[in-house]
């Protein structure tokens, strides 16, 4: 007999998405919740909304305590803003590398490359779970096709990040997914390969996953309307400017997509500066006061705390409330400039519906 799987050191039994749900169930006032924040979300991205959809939190989620604490901060501010922004709370367990690094708190929960992937599936529905019973919607990055199983009935808003953008693998499983989803321009700057992963998502796919009972199956999509394009800078400049928004607005259009853009506040857009994002966000209210339709949503990256800091041999000397990945800017930061960019959109909104006419 040929030796088989000869890389392989070890295989592990994981709980089914089902058992998971049954340990961690969604109540009825929740899920109907999350229907309602998912429709809202829809109608930013489709233009039935005029609010710009603010997808603002940590880089990524690694303590639940600060995590909770961050999100009824979040829940205050997102009622405070809420006429001229829909705040949903950026959730990411998955955090995609070129070459190493932490890949997140489901595939190594106790940050310590043990990869206890089963106890970090359970703490990532815990969390939201919990996050979402607050009434703060979550917003998560898709990137094991195999994860949104254990939890995209939690989400309200997703996002394939710029590695994946390209990957046949996730444009199919966006076109199936409950939720609307942004692709991120290629790392490079490239808007194509996003434009034509939303293309592709537009469109009913078939493809091979695992259902809810652990089971090979064979899924067959509507397609998903709600994709859009998410600019987060390149390798050589930013792309949030006018001039780069109107051109990726004709590009969605000569495509005949919906022109729904988001954009990143931080990374290239920010150059990796995360206390530049405040720059990046007062061009995206200026082009929202001057008329600019197009522009649907940003993001920015937030925390209880400024920086960054790197993982600690013992855990016990973590700082709480700072980022371990991306830096982000603290929550002070986050507070002031979101309500001021509300001002500042509201006042132009006034002024436009009390202009003369010509």
């Amino acid at each position: 007999m040929a030796n088989v799987d000869i890389r392989i050191k070890k295989t592990e039994p994981l709980a089914t998405p089902a058992e998971l749900a049954k340990k961690f169930p969604v109540d009825e006032k929740t899920a109907q919740f999350i229907s309602q924040s998912r429709q809202t979300v829809n109608d930013i991205i489709l233009g039935r909304d005029h609010r710009l959809l603010a997808i603002v939190g940590p880089c990524s989620l690694h303590d639940r305590k600060a995590a909770l604490e961050y999100a009824l901060k979040l829940k205050q501010l997102a009622k405070d803003v809420s006429g001229e922004m829909y705040i949903v709370m950026r959730a990411y367990f998955e955090k995609p590398r070129t070459v190493l690094g932490w890949k997140g708190l489901i595939l190594d929960p106790w940050m310590d490359g043990s990869y206890a992937i089963e106890e970090g599936i359970s703490q990532a529905r815990s969390l939201l779970l919990d996050i979402v019973s607050l009434g703060v919607p979550v917003g998560c990055e898709v990137l094991d096709p195999i994860i949104p199983q254990y939890i995209d009935e939690l989400m309200s808003w997703s996002s394939i990040g710029a590695r994946t953008t390209e990957s046949q693998i996730h444009r199919n499983l966006a076109s199936g997914l409950s939720v609307a989803v942004g692709f991120k321009n290629s790392t490079s700057g490239d808007l194509l390969n996003a434009i034509n992963a939303i293309k592709c998502a537009y469109n009913p796919a078939s493809f091979i996953g695992m259902d809810a009972f652990g089971a090979s199956t064979i899924f067959r999509t509507t397609g998903n309307e709600c994709c859009h394009l998410i600019l987060r800078g390149g390798d050589q400049s930013p792309n949030y400017y006018e001039d780069d928004v109107e051109l990726a607005r004709n590009l969605m259009v000569s495509n005949e997509l919906n022109p729904a853009i988001m954009i990143d506040c931080s990374h290239s857009n920010s150059r990796k500066h995360y206390d530049r994002q405040k720059r990046v966000l007062r061009s995206i209210v200026d082009q929202v006061s001057w008329g600019d339709t197009s522009i649907r949503g940003f993001m920015l990256e937030s925390n209880l705390f400024s920086g960054a800091q790197k993982i600690p041999d013992d855990l016990s000397q973590l700082k709480y409330g700072v980022s371990v990945t991306d830096a982000c800017i603290g929550w002070d930061e986050t507070e002031r400039i979101l309500v001021h960019a509300c001002e500042l959109i509201r006042k132009a909104r006034l002024e436009e519906g009390n202009a003369l006419p010509l």
